[in-house]
């Protein structure tokens, strides 16, 4: 009777631990679109009955969710695919799945004398970043081959944080501001103009395919270790990105994360964040990434990509 016992037991035991799902811990920055989404990843997850559990941890900016990611505190994050390029030179074994290809835009007051890149000579231009922002870097670079312009040199440069160079750009302290797609979305709600945006740019510098910007980054070891739960999370993800750019009920689940309560401002973020779904990621995408690289690799003389030339093996799973 005992061994009866003990062998059900047993079985009660391996079918509780077959039946555990595969923790993905994911790092998250408060108020990003990541977080936007995870209602709805969730609820994709749970209809599938997918065998995958979110641990979400939120992280306070970029660099610390760069940090987590490295030491192993969290397996995901949402980041940029130059950044795990260059941990791969360096021997890492990070790799970059595709989320979104919407990037930078430059804007500027409605009735602004600035119409081109040209007439920016002079003018006080703010900056979302540093001097190895992409966005300002491919600008550089865009300006150079159009109009043979060093915009460095012809620019008086303002470089701040997202939400201040808003601020500054309405109090007339600067002319014109690059700054991150979300952020540009609240200035066009507003009226302020698109001078260029970040596919316009890689347009005009010969590049029609979409590259995605940011895109999820994990190790490549433990992607290969768990890649059943992982293709369920990345499914997930996309289904929950459609699902809120086609359902209005899905939506008004994010407004509180978004923490914004002007609706023109909200059909602006909805709009710009679906646009940049990524329809398609094969060799073609990735061989304009790889232009992208050597653009930036020569504009940033080496501080952004590092020594590398090329885009290194695997970079992107």
């Amino acid at each position: 009777m005992k061994f009866k016992v003990l062998l059900l037991s047993l079985l009660l035991s391996a079918n509780s631990f077959a039946a555990e799902k595969t923790v993905i811990r994911i790092g998250v920055q408060s108020g990003g679109t990541v977080e936007w989404e995870l209602p709805a990843l969730q609820d994709e997850l749970k209809a599938k009955q997918a065998d995958v559990q979110l641990d979400i941890q939120h992280v306070a900016n970029a660099e610390a969710g760069k940090i987590a990611l490295q030491s192993g505190a969290v397996d995901i994050i949402v980041s940029d695919w130059i950044w795990v390029s260059g941990l791969r030179e360096k021997g890492a074994d990070f790799t970059f799945y595709p989320y979104s290809d919407i990037s930078g835009v430059l804007m500027v007051p409605q009735d602004s004398g600035i119409h081109s890149l040209r007439d920016l000579k002079g003018k006080r231009l703010g900056i979302a970043g540093s001097e190895l922002d992409k966005n300002w870097l491919l600008l550089q670079t865009l300006a150079k081959q159009q109009q043979d312009m060093d915009l460095d040199a012809s620019v008086e440069k303002v470089f701040a944080a997202p939400p201040l160079l808003n601020q500054q750009i309405k109090q007339g302290r600067i002319d014109a501001v690059l700054n991150y797609w979300h952020f540009a979305a609240r200035l066009e709600a507003e009226g302020y103009r698109t001078l260029i945006d970040g596919r316009s740019i890689l347009q005009g510098l010969g590049i029609s395919e979409p590259v995605a910007n940011i895109g999820y980054v994990f190790k490549q070891s433990w992607a290969d270790r768990h890649k059943q739960a992982l293709r369920q999370f990345l499914d997930a993800g996309k289904q929950a990105k459609q699902t809120l750019c086609s359902s209005d009920t899905a939506w008004q689940k994010i407004i509180p994360l978004a923490q914004i309560d002007d609706e023109k401002t909200l059909k602006h973020l909805r709009q710009n964040y679906c646009a940049g779904n990524i329809e398609h990621w094969g060799e073609a995408e990735q061989q304009a990434a790889e232009k992208v690289y050597l653009l930036l690799h020569k504009q940033s003389k080496q501080a952004l990509t590092g020594k590398s030339e090329q885009l290194q093996p695997g970079t992107f799973w």
